[in-house]
């Protein structure tokens, strides 16, 4: 009889478990609690998706309850799109009869695509609400969106499904060539500051053009995407110097993300390649933040790289890579590179002079320098460097060794480093001998080095490498090599400081 028993219980409690309700529940009083009362979804290019936001509903009374309604203000014309605890609703705009346990909470998820008509033409915002119940237990939460207007450049699409494609060796990438005559954009070639410009895929530079960039011009690039200097092209960045935190003259190469979280996300696109055989590349006041590579040289056409007053930020790889290149280097800042903020690398001729280069990349196998005569495989393996000289400089970082020099026989290995800060711990001793770094009597390749002194940088982490009068670089220059303005158009006092920057007292 036992297991007729147990087998009639068990009858009865499944039968009142599948006649049970998970749990009563009363309307809503209108007495939620939210996690913010307005969401800011921050900067979307018109037409393009943003990122996805949460807000947090909680329930804190001792009710379970039911919201009646959660909406948006303008209904299934609204360009916001929810989604309520995982449930998708009248389209992501409309949902009903929501339960909520008591003390418990639900997530709302919300994204926006919008045009830039859809926006108030005064501010450019576009806004509306969620509206929690009705009448007098109406709670709301306001939504706030800015759009930018921009003009996108990308590869054409073909009738048959394929996309256009710029040849890279033996290889094809997604890409294009801009055109001076295109009848959409106008001048592609020409980058002005009237709208930001979005670029999906690679952009070429035809060969014989140049493309030229006027200052306070913006470039996002989307992920893979970058930009090409064909043979024979060029390129010109015309930026100046701003009077504000805006880079309001500034040219600025980024991401085509703008939320805030991603400001310093490394390797969000590509790279800035001047190919082997462009040629009166000039780069002034330009900004590049958040590539693989900053800036990819391999010109080798005899003409100078010119790139003054630049700074690049927070490149996956390399801040400049620069192989069999000729580049001549004033006021650059560049920081934080998953392997060197720059690699002369391959030969090459190089000056630098008031550069701060730093990495603070959370890695021990990165450098801030990086010098080389070689690359390993490639024919001829190696390659003369003619001369890499740095004058003024600041070379400092997080990891012990900040600079590294890597040469092989069988080529020239020309270096030089005078008036320069230089973080070379040499904890273990492993360069004691080493004839290329010894910095206290080799004057034939360093003169009046500070070495391991903190340079006190005003902000690292925010990229703000100014100094004041306390840095170990404060009036240790030589005037001989004196670039008369800093970065952002300070006048530099004599004896000149080290870097990029002319001391300042920091901000209180």
């Amino acid at each position: 009889m036992r297991p007729i028993t147990l087998l009639f219980f068990i009858g009865i409690l499944v039968s009142v478990c599948s006649c049970r309700s998970d749990f009563e529940t009363i309307p809503s009083t209108g007495d939620l609690t939210f996690s913010k009362d307005t969401v800011y979804l921050d900067t979307v290019f018109t037409n393009i998706g943003s990122s996805t936001y949460r807000l947090k509903v909680y329930n804190k009374s001792k009710n379970d309850i039911t919201i009646p309604t959660i909406q948006l203000a303008k209904g299934l014309n609204s360009k916001y799109r929810m989604t309520v605890d995982g449930m998708q609703g009248n389209n992501g705009k409309i949902f009903s009869n929501v339960d909520l346990l008591a003390k418990d909470s639900l997530y709302i998820f919300l994204e926006t695509t919008a045009n830039i008509a859809d926006a108030n033409p005064a501010d450019f915002l576009y806004t509306d609400q969620i509206q929690f119940d009705s009448g007098a237990n109406l709670q709301k939460i306001e939504l706030v969106t800015l759009i930018q207007d921009a003009i996108f450049l990308y590869p054409k699409r073909f009738a048959d499904g394929t996309t256009e494609t710029l040849p890279i060796g033996d290889q094809k990438i997604d890409g294009f060539f801009l055109d001076e005559n295109d009848a959409i954009n106008g001048n592609e070639l020409h980058f002005k500051n009237t709208k930001p410009y979005v670029i999906y895929g690679y952009a070429a530079v035809p060969s014989g053009k140049t493309a030229t960039f006027d200052a306070g011009s913006r470039v996002h690039f989307h992920a893979n995407s970058g930009l090409i200097v064909s043979n024979t092209a060029s390129i010109n960045v015309n930026g100046a110097a701003s009077t504000t935190d805006k880079l309001e003259k500034e040219v600025i190469f980024e991401g085509d993300r703008l939320e805030p979280d991603y400001s310093d996300v490394p390797g969000q696109w590509g790279t800035i390649w001047l190919t082997n055989g462009s040629t009166n590349n000039n780069l002034n006041h330009l900004t590049i933040k958040n590539a693989t590579i900053g800036l990819l040289i391999q010109n080798n056409d005899g003409t100078i790289v010119n790139i003054k007053n630049t700074q690049i930020y927070d490149c996956a790889n390399y801040g400049i890579l620069a192989q069999t290149a000729k580049i001549n280097g004033e006021n650059l800042v560049i920081n934080n590179a998953g392997q060197a903020s720059l690699a002369c690398s391959y030969g090459g001729n190089y000056k630098f002079t008031h550069c701060t280069f730093n990495n603070n990349w959370n890695s021990s196998e990165q450098v801030a320098v990086f010098v080389s005569n070689y690359i390993t495989g490639a024919v001829p393996e190696v390659k003369d460097l003619t001369e890499a000289t740095f004058n003024n400089c600041i070379i400092y970082g997080s990891y012990s060794t900040e600079m590294i020099l890597n040469k092989k026989t069988g080529a020239a290995f020309q270096y030089q480093f005078n008036n320069c800060l230089l973080k070379f711990d040499n904890v273990s001793n492993s360069f004691t001998t080493n004839p290329d770094y010894q910095f206290g009597t080799d004057t034939a390749h360093y003169n009046a080095i500070i070495l391991n002194k903190d340079p006190k940088f005003f902000k690292v982490s925010l990229n703000k490498f100014n100094i004041n009068d306390t840095s170990s670089a404060f009036a240790k220059g030589n005037s001989v090599y004196l670039i008369p303005l800093d970065i952002i158009g300070n006048t530099r006092t004599l004896p000149p400081d080290l870097g990029a920057y002319q001391n300042k007292p920091f901000p209180k």
